[in-house]
Order: structure tokens, then C-alpha cells, then sequence
């Protein structure tokens, strides 16, 4: 069962690149999302700053045109990611990406 998360905002950190041990090209980007939703019938200021993983030759080739402040419409699943120190966070990984204006 597919269940895509859609994420849209601005790139927030200059995009890390690197490969695996596989010689899997990875890119990492964090993007922030800022919008007004409606809750409960009110409006409500929504934000978040997201780490977005996007892996394989397509993915990293696409993310060598993004920089500061590109537009990015992501869509993937959510990964809990562990750091050294043993701090987990989510982690989106994209499965396909697009440059907004």
C-alpha cells in the first residue's frame, strides 16, 4: 500500500552529497514548509524544517540544480533516522522531486 507524503517549501541547507558503500549516489536537503491550515474550523500558522533524503543516480542528478531558497515539491515516505548520539528524528525519503517557482 502506497502512502506518499507531499511536502512543499524552501531549501533551507546547502545540499550535502555523498555516496554509499553500494556506490549509491545520496543527496541530503533540508527544506522548511510554511503555510496556514484550517483546524477545527480556525486557521492555524503551520510550519516545519525537514530533512529530505534522495537516493540513486535520477534523484541526485535532479538535486544538482537546487540550492538556497529553491522551491522543492517532494513526495516519499517517512524513515526514523538515528544519529551517533542516539537521537531519532523523521526523515523523508523522496521519491520523485520537482523545482516549483
Amino acid at each position: 500500500m502506497d502512502n506518499l507524503i507531499v511536502l512543499s517549501g524552501a531549501v533551507c541547507r546547502h545540499p550535502e552529497r555523498s555516496e554509499s558503500p553500494a556506490g549509491i549516489p545520496h543527496t541530503v536537503i533540508s527544506i522548511e514548509h510554511r503555510s496556514m491550515q484550517q483546524e477545527a474550523g480556525l486557521n492555524r500558522q503551520a510550519y516545519v524544517r525537514m530533512q529530505v533524503v534522495l537516493s540513486g543516480t535520477v534523484l541526485h542528478q535532479q538535486a544538482q540544480t537546487l540550492t538556497l531558497g529553491s522551491m522543492v515539491k517532494v513526495s516519499g515516505f517517512l524513515n526514523r533516522h538515528q544519529n551517533r548520539s542516539g537521537q531519532a528524528k523523521l526523515v523523508l525519503h523522496a521519491q520523485q522531486i520537482e523545482q516549483i517557482s
